[in-house]
């Protein structure tokens, strides 16, 4: 078992933290000063657990930015002269305060990392400085039980798929170091973070005061009991849904182990998350589901979701059982190298081939309480680049409430679409036509002749009703056959985006 750390948490006191960010600024401590700083090649090794390269580039540099860069961004003790003019405003002292790090004589060992963390939204670019535990490079070895996880690949992916909306009251749930919440607070009026692990919610409040948020409040609980009988227009949960097996000897990591056998917590949030919504109020999370022998993951998930719900999910990727425990045996630090690494794989396997596991999926699960009477039902899986989720998903939605109004009188084509025609040699028709969609979903679909013609005629002044017509005469059939089969294929290209309502 893991031991779980003898780091006391943080104390997110808001002058010591604001002190902290005034002397982070003034070191210019930001994702771009620090690449150019240590070099691209270094800062992407880093990415891959080596911090060596970044060693050697910066081993005679003693300044400000490179201290702080080797105490936080690779949690390596420094000499406590050069930390102590790196922090002027703070000092040493109040460094110890934040229980940031502690200090002897000569030097200063952090008790975590400090890293700048960029991001993009609908509102623009922006960085913000995110604590959070040593890693396991830090560490030089497993993690603890306790850990509270930095923004980690997860992370950015619920980050990418948040839709674009203002919203009065917000709520993250499991909010770890609180990167969500800090996304989320930008276009919400007030955001409720809560976690079950008191460690992180002291860092995602210290990341609150670091960078000036200050519409987040904190609690402490599991699941949604700290916000009983409240309801929320959005809410987000990157919640620990790790499929891990519930034996002695396995470690449960707060971050990423809910407790529960299987999927089972995922099943629990789906089913319990739409009482807490408002209407028109919007769930977002990730999670892992199983599929065994006759029930598809997917067809699974779909039945735990209250039948009048919009239901958008898209799994990114689906594992073996071996696949999968490989992946969260490493993630906790263990590899093959070492001997626990045996011990641990035969007990995922073990776990999913008595529960008659096959493959596990991961994606992100999209619910919305609509009052249409016509809810969106949609599960499918994309497994290629997707650029822009949250808006790819807020451009859906409002397809769908568009289209349970009827068909709109006239159509525009995406921006971002493109036509690609495959002809063989010597054949001036077409074998094959696809409409490519270059941002979103990054889609690309196969059309006939009849949809092409359609869909490069839709300009906005001409009527879809007067496109078809004169389709139908091109190629000679009758016009209710042909509006029978366009009709269900153009409201697809709507709800895709690839083709836009009119005005």
């Amino acid at each position: 078992m893991t031991a779980v750390s003898d780091t006391l948490a943080p104390v997110p006191d808001p002058l010591h933290s604001a002190a902290l960010a005034a002397d982070l600024d003034a070191a210019d401590l930001r994702s771009e000063p620090l690449r150019r700083l240590w070099g691209e090649e270094a800062d992407d090794a880093l990415a891959r657990g080596m911090r060596e390269p970044i060693l050697r580039a910066i081993a005679d540099d003693t300044g400000a930015l490179a201290t702080l860069g080797r105490l936080f961004v690779l949690g390596m003790a420094q000499p406590r002269e050069p930390v102590a003019a790196a922090l002027p405003h703070l000092g040493v002292d109040g460094l110890v305060a934040l229980r940031l790090a502690t200090v002897d004589a000569d030097s200063v060992t952090p008790t975590a990392l400090l890293r700048p963390q960029s991001f993009v939204d609908a509102d623009g670019v922006g960085e913000w400085w995110i604590a959070s535990d040593l890693d396991e490079v830090a560490l030089d070895g497993a993690l603890p039980d306790d850990h509270v996880l930095g923004v980690g690949g997860a992370s950015r992916t619920l980050a990418e798929t948040i839709v674009p909306i203002e919203v009065d009251r917000a709520l993250d749930l499991g909010t770890g170091c609180g990167i969500q919440a800090l996304l989320v607070a930008r276009r919400a009026g007030r955001v409720i973070a809560t976690d079950i692990s008191a460690r992180a919610l002291a860092f995602a409040e210290l990341n609150a005061h670091l960078n000036g948020v200050a519409n987040i409040e904190f609690r402490r609980g599991s699941m949604f009991e700290p916000v009983a009988g409240e309801a929320f227009d959005l809410i987000v949960s990157n919640p620990p849904f790790v499929i891990t097996p519930r034996v002695d000897g396995v470690p449960a990591y707060e971050y990423r182990d809910g407790g529960l056998v299987g999927d089972a917590l995922v099943e629990q949030f789906v089913r319990t998350a739409p009482t807490f919504l408002t209407e028109n109020g919007i769930v977002q999370l990730l999670g892992n589901w199983e599929s065994k022998a006759g029930a598809g993951g997917l067809a699974r998930l779909e039945a735990w979701v209250p039948a009048e719900l919009d239901l958008w999910v898209i799994e990114r990727e689906e594992l073996s059982p071996l696949g999968y425990a490989e992946l969260w045996i490493r993630d906790g630090g263990t590899t093959p190298r070492d001997p626990g690494f045996t011990p641990l794989l035969t007990a995922w396997l073990d776990d999913f081939a008595a529960r008659g596991v096959t493959s596990i999926g991961f994606g992100y699960v999209l619910m919305r309480r609509g009052s249409s009477g016509d809810p969106l039902r949609r599960t499918e899986k994309i497994g290629q680049h997707v650029s822009n989720v949250g808006a790819a998903l807020a451009t859906g939605l409002a397809a769908h409430d568009v289209l349970t109004q009827g068909m709109p009188a006239t159509l525009t084509v995406a921006a971002d679409v493109t036509e690609a025609r495959h002809l063989l040699p010597g054949n001036d028709d077409p074998s094959v036509i696809e409409l490519r969609q270059g941002g979103g979903f990054s889609r690309t679909i196969a059309v006939d002749p009849a949809l092409a013609g359609l869909v490069g005629a839709c300009d906005g002044e001409l009527t879809v009703g007067q496109i078809v017509a004169a389709l139908a005469d091109l190629f000679d059939v009758p016009l209710a056959e042909l509006w029978a089969d366009l009709e269900p294929r153009i409201r697809a290209l709507i709800l895709d985006g690839i083709l836009l309502p009119g005005e």
